[in-house]
């Protein structure tokens, strides 16, 4: 038998070494349970575990044992919410528990879409902010006590300040507003001009009834 030179020994140590390597997976960055709830709490749809090892590039079975583990979490932590798999994919959940507050919620009105009324009252306000109700009524044509009201509860028009000259009070649009709308500023809104013809018309009407 021949003798193995130390050189021919670290050549194959080396290779065992890299045979033995933790599998690229195992160092994603972030980890493989991070990417799992980043790309459940997005999705529109349940997601398969296949689809979930596809995307983030780690064996089925590792994201599988990652899924189950997540959803032992938030059932011991006493989490709001559960990540349960219906049928082939996995989704997030209200917790049973919380059962109660969710049909409040769904039931408070808030949930409902706006009317037409609502929805012009809430255009006037944003753009001619900060009005009084007197003016956005006026612009209207009609009273919108009722709507103001329904648009503050739903937390989309508050009071913002008192009119020195006159006393009323002068409403805005809210931080929520700007939210559902997914925009920043009031300056993302889209230019209104175009279509209302003869704005300055309009605005002395508006002037000339208050």
């Amino acid at each position: 038998m021949s003798d193995i030179s130390e050189d021919q020994i670290e050549e194959v140590t080396n290779v065992i070494d890299l045979s033995e390597s933790a599998p690229v997976w195992e160092e994603l960055d972030p980890p493989v349970a991070t990417q799992l709830e980043a790309l459940l709490m997005v999705a529109d749809q349940p997601l398969s575990e296949l689809d979930l090892a596809s995307i983030i590039g780690a064996p089925a079975d590792v994201v599988a044992d990652g899924l189950v583990a997540l959803a032992g979490e938030y059932r011991d932590s006493g989490r709001g919410f559960d990540l349960r798999k219906v049928g082939e994919g996995w989704r997030y959940y209200s917790a049973p528990a919380c059962s109660d507050v969710i049909s409040r919620f769904a039931t408070d009105g808030r949930s409902t879409k706006l009317t037409n009324a609502a929805l012009e009252t809430l255009a006037v306000v944003a753009y001619k902010q900060p009005v009084s109700r007197a003016r956005v009524g006026a612009i209207r044509g009609v009273s919108v006590d009722a709507v103001m009201r329904t648009l503050m509860t739903r937390g989309l028009v508050a009071e913002i300040e008192i009119d020195p000259s006159t006393g009323a009070v002068l409403y805005g649009t809210t931080t929520f507003f700007l939210e559902r709308l997914g925009i920043s500023s009031l300056s993302e809104l889209p230019p209104i001009e175009d279509h209302l013809p003869d704005i300055e018309v309009l605005d002395e009407f508006v002037d000339a009834t208050n």
